[in-house]
């Protein structure tokens, strides 16, 4: 969420923002509810400086403070219904992008800033991960489709193996070396978790929900994370705060009705290990690189050539000002697959969820910013890895730092 003030100071500069974003935010109607607030707060604070002056006279002060009463709990109802108004309201107002975001509308616009190793070239004709999983017997559509209908998928023997060697793999990377806490959240929150994170209302078409008890299941574990410290002030001395997180991820997909639909690369139910950070506001920039480089590092181990590109502001999702992605090359599927997406948000879900610290054992506390990104996304890296290592005789060789953790050399 926006601090008010930086809308009420900077109203161009926000409205350029939803515009580039594609987005219509009401921004004067937040304009004009914060002007009637402020007008009605200082009638409030005159009736009740008047209410103090009369109640010093007996017989004058019973009748006029009668009076006074009534009209101070009118105009109280009236403030607190348009706080109520001034909330929602601005609850659908993104964040304001970093002035180094390049503008665009869309992935064409998006600048890609590095790049790491070459795509691998095959001898022989590439087969898409689709063929390669059948034949192999480690994944079932058709068994997916019956159990759960379309966009679901069975992994079997190896397939189930190698997903589950991934997650461990990017977990204990990331607990033993970049030096993450691991958390084991839940996959259901409450509504507040939801608004907190940024997700509602803005993306309640696309979260599958539970009417009866009013819990959302988490597309990321980025929601759960951001909602771990709420309400709570945080020691200076503990930040920055780092979590990682596995989860099962769960998107209805309307966004992308009648896109890929072949294949595993997109499906209402997935698995992701993200990244988290709680971080102070003057280390938030320095902070995202850092997330980038740990996230590039599992790339880098599965020698996967993948390209790192700064979103345009019609890409940066509602809550972010500043995303990187990292795209895998996927010769099966002749195409770029986003593994990692690493944002940062600023203060935005940070004065949703009110987490802060002290700069000082007595200063006024502050909202800490708050970063997340993928340290990866599954099903796409099994994507690459079978696609990327697939052999001329249909089989897969396991990368070698996966060889441990799957058991074997080789998927045949």
């Amino acid at each position: 969420m926006l601090d008010i003030k930086i809308i009420r100071e900077n109203p161009d500069l926000v409205k350029k923002a939803v515009k580039d974003r594609n987005d219509s935010a009401p921004v004067d109607e937040v304009l004009r509810l914060d002007t009637e607030r402020r007008r009605n707060i200082g009638k409030l604070d005159a009736l009740r400086q008047e209410r103090k002056a009369v109640s010093k006279e007996r017989e004058k002060a019973q009748e006029r403070g009668r009076a006074l009463r009534a009209e101070i709990q009118e105009l109280e109802e009236e403030v607190k219904k348009i706080d109520g108004q001034l909330q929602e309201l601005l609850l659908q107002i993104p964040n304001i992008p970093q002035p180094d975001v390049p503008t665009g509308k869309d992935d064409c616009d998006n600048v890609t800033v590095s790049t790491w190793g070459e795509p691998r070239q095959l001898s022989f004709e590439a087969k898409p991960h689709w063929t390669l999983g059948e034949k192999l017997n480690i994944i079932d559509f058709e068994r997916g489709v019956k159990l759960s209908g379309s966009r679901f998928y069975v992994l079997k023997g190896m397939g189930a193996r190698l997903q589950r060697a991934l997650i461990t793999f990017f977990l204990d990377l990331h607990t033993q070396k970049h030096g993450y806490q691991e958390i084991y959240p839940p996959y259901m929150v409450k509504r507040e978790c939801m608004v907190g994170a940024g997700q509602l209302p803005k993306l309640a078409d696309n979260i599958y929900h539970d009417a009866e008890e009013d819990y959302w299941f988490v597309g990321t574990a980025e929601i759960p994370l951001t909602n771990l410290h709420r309400d709570e002030i945080l020691p200076a001395e503990e930040l920055p705060l780092y979590y990682c997180a596995y989860t099962a991820c769960f998107r209805r997909e309307k966004m992308s009705a009648g896109k890929d639909t072949r294949g595993i690369k997109r499906g209402h139910q997935f698995d992701k290990v993200e990244l988290y950070k709680f971080v102070t506001p003057d280390t938030s920039n320095d902070e995202l690189e850092k997330l980038l480089h740990d996230a590039e590092d599992v790339c880098q181990k599965l020698g996967l050539a993948y390209r790192v590109r700064l979103l345009c502001i019609g890409e940066v999702s509602f809550a972010a000002n500043k995303s990187y992605d990292i795209d895998v090359w996927s010769p099966g599927c002749g195409e770029w697959l986003e593994v990692s997406s690493c944002s940062s948000c600023g203060d935005f879900q940070a004065r949703r969820t009110n987490v802060r610290y002290r700069p000082e054992p007595e200063a006024k506390p502050q909202f800490v910013h708050t970063l997340n990104g993928s340290g990866l996304a599954l099903p796409r890296i099994m994507i690459a890895i079978m696609e990327n290592y697939q052999q001329a005789d249909g089989s897969i060789a396991v990368p070698e730092v996966l060889q441990k953790y799957v058991g074997a050399k080789v998927i045949k």
